[in-house]
Order: structure tokens, then C-alpha cells, then sequence
């Protein structure tokens, strides 16, 4: 009897699942990851709705967190909500395919995180014309106009960053900024907010050109080629670093810490992750500039749903965001923004 019961046991997880549909783990698939929230029944406002969102990625905190705000949403109003993102978050060509396959599909809506501000637009524009809406979120898309857009003021951000970097440099020294990837708005905008800022407040900018690419991986590989490249003895011959987004940032504290050199020049990045929040709470990272993908997540489903019943919705949302260093890690609008 107990074998039987085992057995079917068995054969029922194999059938139906055992596992979290929220789970995506897209460097282990050859195909883009997908999870679908299930709708919260029939009452609801947006019952019967169903929503795709496609961020750029899914391997990144950022993502993960975003995913956990729209699946809140999801709940909370009935939608029906895909989530899908392509394998690579460099893969433009896989993140346009799967805009299109939900057009085809007749989906509800779309909120769309750009992976490329232009190579996204033809197939948003087509989305659109199908008569399926359109809500960006994170990164700005060009050639259409969305629904809404949500999104932190990243140029805003990158100046903040810019002004707590010379006020951790004494309003004077050289830095550099390792870069992320071509095409991505919103990482393309803090880099230019920082460089324009440190600029002005009297920093020197010596290196802007190199970039980190789409994974912690590669953006370590870059770090250690700046790292070699700026390196005077035992020490760096510049005083500060700037990194845009979780993965640069991840990959410049890991070159750092495996030169000796973490903590002996000012570090300040975009995004969290437990590794990196640590490495605030010990003084080996200078900053952080943290957005709120949660909120980002969650408007993105709500306004889509508003939307989709005939609200009139807001053209643009600034989403927020908070400088954190060791000092105000307990506050709680830092304890906000920190991953749900």
C-alpha cells in the first residue's frame, strides 16, 4: 500500500509539476524563461485579462524582484500574467521574437523592459497596431509612444551618483566608469548623468569607454582588464569607480577583492543583491543607487490592468530610487527598496 501510494505520488509531480511557476532559471534553458501567475477567479477587476510581461533578463536580483511586484499585482486583481524573458539579456533578436509571439498570441497587453531602445520599437509599434497596448518599463524604447512609462529618473540617478562620489572624494580625484551595453537606455542614461555630474562637481574622468556586457561574468573580465590597465603598484592610480547596474557593479567588486584591492578605492554602483548590500554593510563599497523594481513590477501589471478597463493612466511614472551607504542601511526607506 505505501509503494502505491509513493508511486502515485510520484506519477502526480511528474504530471502536474513540483515546483514554483515564479522560478525562472534562464541560464539552464535553451529557451526564453517562462511562468504564468495564475488569475485570482472570476470578480476581480482584471479577471479574464491576460498580461505578458518581458523584462530583459531573469538571471539578475533586479529581475527576480520585479517578477515578485508583478506577481502581487497579478493577484490582486485576477489578471492572468505571463512572464518570459530571453535566455541572454544581450539577446535582442530572442527578446523582438517573443514580442511578436504574443502579438500573435492576442494577449491582453504587453509591458515591455527594452533590451535595445530602437531594435524594440518595430515590434512594439506592431504590437500596438494589433490593437494590444504597450507599457514600458525600467529602460525608454524610441520611435513609439507607450501606454506609460515607469522607470527611475536614471540620468538623475547617475548625476546623485556622481555628487556622493565626490563628496566621498572630498570634491576632488580621478575616476572611471565601466560602462554596461550598447542600445540600453536606462544604464546609457546614468552613465551620462554620472559622467556630467562628476564632471561638474570637479572629478576627472579618465576612462568611459570600456563595457561590462550583460553578465557578471563578463563584466568581471572587464573590470580586471581596467583594473590592470589603472593599476600603480600595489595601488590604483585613480580614486573612484562607477558601475550602472547589478552585474558591472558585481563584476568590478569581484576583480576589486581579487586584485587586494576592494575597499582602497571608492566604489559606487546601481542595484542590490545580497553580496553586494554585505559589501556596503562592511565598507567595501562606497554606495549604492537602489531603484525599486518591486514598485516597478507591481505598476507595471496595475496600470496595464487600469488600462485595459478604461482608465486613464499616467504617460510617465518615476518609480524612485535611494543612495545607500553603510550609515543609512537600516533606515526604513532603505529597508524598502531592499529585495522582497
Amino acid at each position: 500500500m505505501l509503494k502505491q501510494l509513493i508511486a502515485t505520488a510520484v506519477l502526480g509531480c511528474i504530471l502536474v509539476g513540483c515546483g514554483s511557476s515564479s522560478s525562472n532559471d534562464a541560464g539552464t534553458s535553451s529557451t526564453p524563461a517562462v511562468s504564468a501567475a495564475p488569475s485570482g477567479g472570476a470578480g476581480k477587476v482584471g479577471a479574464g485579462l491576460k498580461i505578458a510581461f518581458i523584462p530583459k533578463g531573469s538571471l539578475h536580483e533586479f529581475w527576480k524582484t520585479m517578477q515578485a511586484g508583478a506577481e502581487k499585482a497579478a493577484a490582486e486583481t485576477g489578471a492572468e500574467l505571463i512572464w518570459k524573458a530571453p535566455v541572454k539579456e544581450d539577446d535582442r533578436a530572442e527578446q523582438v521574437k517573443v514580442v511578436e509571439n504574443f502579438t500573435n498570441e492576442k494577449v491582453s497587453g504587453i509591458v515591455l523592459c527594452p533590451l535595445d531602445k530602437d531594435a524594440l520599437a518595430a515590434p512594439a509599434k506592431e504590437a500596438v497596431a494589433a490593437g494590444i497596448p504597450i507599457l514600458v518599463v525600467d529602460s525608454a524604447i524610441n520611435g513609439m509612444k507607450p501606454s506609460s512609462f515607469i522607470a527611475t529618473d536614471n540620468y538623475g540617478a547617475g548625476k546623485t551618483s556622481a555628487e556622493q562620489m565626490a563628496k566621498a572624494l572630498g570634491g576632488k580625484g580621478k575616476v572611471i566608469v565601466l560602462r554596461y551595453q550598447e542600445g540600453s537606455a536606462s544604464t546609457m542614461d546614468r552613465e551620462a548623468g554620472f559622467i556630467d555630474g562628476a564632471t561638474a562637481a570637479g572629478l576627472e574622468v579618465v576612462s568611459k569607454e570600456q563595457y561590462g556586457g550583460a553578465t557578471r561574468e563578463t563584466a568581471q573580465t572587464a573590470s580586471e582588464n581596467l583594473i590592470q590597465r589603472f593599476k600603480s603598484g600595489e595601488k590604483m592610480s585613480v580614486d573612484g569607480i562607477f558601475t550602472p547596474n547589478e552585474s558591472t557593479t558585481f563584476g568590478m567588486m569581484r576583480a576589486l577583492d581579487g586584485a587586494g584591492l576592494l575597499g582602497s578605492v571608492k566604489l559606487v554602483g546601481f542595484d542590490s543583491s545580497k553580496e553586494l548590500i554585505d559589501a556596503v554593510k562592511a565598507g567595501k563599497i562606497t554606495g549604492l543607487l537602489l531603484q525599486d523594481p518591486f514598485k516597478m513590477g507591481y505598476l507595471g501589471v496595475m496600470k496595464m490592468v487600469a488600462q485595459l478597463k478604461g482608465e486613464k493612466i499616467e504617460e510617465k511614472i518615476d518609480s524612485g530610487a535611494v543612495f545607500v551607504t553603510k550609515d543609512n542601511l537600516e533606515t526604513e526607506a532603505v529597508k524598502s527598496v531592499l529585495p522582497k
